[in-house]
Parts: structure tokens; sequence; C-alpha cells
């Protein structure tokens, strides 16, 4: 579904109602302030939706790509909020979760935050971002749910054990392996980099959009006329596996 920005209310389904734990994922790995990182103002409406509706626990989970300390970040960007539970990926406890496909792509088996687990609703949101040429959606914001210290290289750092292997293959697998209830794209701005993925040029778009993450991501990619490599590899790899 696609919302006028200025006006968007969030309205959780009605399975937020009997959930326990909701868990949030911003796309919020760096201190820089919207539209690179999921803006404050949209995780309030988030979160203030689903207390209309549920008791539930609910919590922000994020990590960054240097495995440094993501609590900075929190407290630069302002995700102070009351009766949230903030954490951070590297902090957390691992469990190894097999890839559901029979014929995984890149990865058979991720280590992730045993809270993703334990959690009855996930929702990942993020900014409308576009990489060289690329989207960076709803989905390519899972990436920082790995914990960096499992897939470190000491020659290049980061998550370079599973880059190696495919971003866009990587990425995939993981979106089978984590099915995220909701993905929410923040698109009241566009944000386009060539380069460094702090820098870039800044355009209106005035939408916000609401769906599973695959449907999202797929609807505003269609509208850009953006190419995204995981989507096809997901879309073709749907029709396998549901078969």
């Amino acid at each position: 579904m696609i919302f006028e920005a200025a006006d968007f209310v969030f309205r959780p389904p009605a399975v937020v109602s009997r959930a326990r734990r909701v868990l949030i994922k911003p796309s919020a790995s760096c201190p820089a302030p919207y539209p690179v990182t999921t803006s404050r103002d949209m995780l309030a409406v988030i979160i203030e939706g689903s207390r209309r509706v549920s008791d539930a626990d609910i919590l922000l989970l994020e990590g960054t790509p240097g495995g440094d300390p993501i609590y900075p970040v929190y407290q630069t960007l302002g995700y102070n909020f009351p009766r949230v539970l903030t954490l951070d990926v590297k902090d957390c406890i691992w469990v190894e979760v097999d890839n559901p496909l029979p014929k995984p792509l890149a990865v058979p088996t991720f280590w992730v935050p045993n809270v993703i687990l334990s959690s009855d609703y996930l929702i990942t949101v993020a900014p409308l971002k576009i990489f060289n040429g690329k989207a960076s959606l709803s989905i390519m914001n899972l990436l920082t749910l790995l914990p960096v210290n499992k897939y470190y290289s000491r020659m290049r750092g980061g998550w370079e054990q599973l880059l190696k292997l495919g971003v866009e293959k990587v990425v995939a697998d993981l979106y089978f392996t984590l099915p995220f209830d909701l993905g929410i794209v923040e698109a009241s701005r566009k944000f386009i980099s060539q380069g460094d993925p702090t820098q870039g040029e800044t355009e209106e778009y005035g939408k916000v959009f609401v769906g599973g993450p695959y449907e999202v991501d797929g609807e505003i990619s269609a509208a850009l006329g953006l190419k995204s490599e995981h989507l096809d590899l997901i879309r073709e790899t749907k029709v396998e596996f549901e078969a």
C-alpha cells in the first residue's frame, strides 16, 4: 500500500494485537540523519500505532558494519523512546539458523540474534535509498542483523566472508531465512548515492510504502525503473520453493 507521507498513520494488522513481542529493525547503522537512516519520526509513528492495539514489548534491533557499538548511533539519531528496548546485534545471543531453501543460493545457514526468533512480529523499516543505480530498501536492510564477528575477515573487515559469495544472493537467502512480516519504506525523500553511502543527493518523493517486504521493494523498484538482482532471485526462487 502507498500512503502520502504527510498523512501517514500506522495501522498495524490484527496479529499485532495478539503479539507479546514486536521487533522493529530500523536502518540505523551509522549516525547520519534521514534519509540515510530511518527517521525518529517514522519510528515514533510505528511505535504509537502498535501501542494503540497491543501491550506487546517493543524492541529496536540494529548493528554496525564494523562491529562498533550501536548505542551511540541510537543516541545521535534520537531513538530514546519510552518503554522501548534498544538492542545491539553484537551483544545478542546468536544462533545458527538453517536456510529453508532446498538449494540455497549462497548461504546454507546464518548466524542471527536469538531475539529475532523469539519475537512474534517483525518489521523492517528503511529509507528509500539508491546506491549506484540499485535500490537498497526493506530487504537489503536485513543485512545488518548479521553479527559481523561471525563473518569477519581480517584482511577486508565487515561481512567479507559473506559478501564475497555475492551480496545479492546472500540477501535473497536471508529473505527466506528470516521471514519478516512487514516492510515499511520511508519515502518522504529519495536518497541517491554513487559511492559513499552517507553522501549523496536528496529528492522529495512524499510517500510511504507498507506491505510484505518483497512486495513493497518490488513496487518501488518498478515505479522507479530500478533493477534489483536480489528481487529477481527471490521471485525465481519463490516459484521453485512454493512448487
